[in-house]
């Protein structure tokens, strides 16, 4: 059901039995889709959680949404519109707490899950803001370190985990880009799990129930 309570459009589903204080799920979806998209995922993510799937707020024509524009006539990694990124870096994170309130969440049990667009956000949002988030699970994407706060490696990561996978065969993105997550959360000392699945832009189905046994370690 979509609801327009928040700052973002969004679809909620419930978690079973207690309501008070059960974890959050955030879902981000990619550039071009809505708050549908992810939001299948939703009938087998754990039952204990709330599940928030987030409508990105920029429209593009002639359908689907955007965290930030993308210019695909530029190269090198040099065409993300970083100061939108930025912007709805803050935005999602008024809405983390918009929906914890709403919901009655707990605030410290927060996990993102995005695909493409919206793990790219979901990690700036993680190591900008460590102690608003427990969990990032980033599908087919990878860190844009120019969409972090300025003075990130400063926090304190101690309470973060991080689950990232890709295809190998990623026409969108390219693998090396993703590869490259796991050393850099290494760095901050952050524990991350990567796994490469043999699929492009896209997530195979062992991808998903690796992410699922991820999720329920966690």
């Amino acid at each position: 059901m979509s609801k327009q309570t928040l700052q973002l459009a969004h679809n909620y589903q419930a978690p079973d039995g207690e309501k008070a204080n059960a974890p959050i799920i955030f879902l981000l979806h990619g550039y071009g889709s809505n708050e549908d998209d992810l939001f299948s995922f939703a009938p087998e993510l754990p039952k204990t959680h709330h599940i928030v799937a987030l409508k990105a707020p920029l429209p593009l024509q002639p359908s689907g949404n955007a965290w930030y524009n993308i210019y695909f006539e530029a190269g090198d990694n040099k065409f993300n519109d970083v100061p939108q990124a930025i912007a709805s870096r803050e935005l999602v994170v008024g809405v983390i707490d918009e929906a914890v309130e709403k919901y009655k969440a707990n605030s410290k049990d927060v996990t993102l899950l995005g695909f493409s667009q919206g793990t790219i956000l979901s990690f700036a949002i993680a190591l900008s803001y460590p102690e608003k988030i427990k969990n990032v699970i980033g599908l087919s994407g990878y860190i844009s370190e120019d969409m972090l706060k300025e003075g990130y490696e400063k926090n304190s990561f101690d309470y973060l985990k991080c689950y990232s996978s890709h295809g190998s065969a990623d026409q969108v993105i390219p693998v090396q880009w993703a590869q490259k997550t796991k050393p850099f959360l290494k760095a901050l000392g952050i524990d991350c799990k990567y796994s490469e699945f043999p699929v492009g832009h896209g997530v195979a189905p062992q991808n998903f129930l690796e992410l699922m046994e991820w999720l329920e370690k966690v």
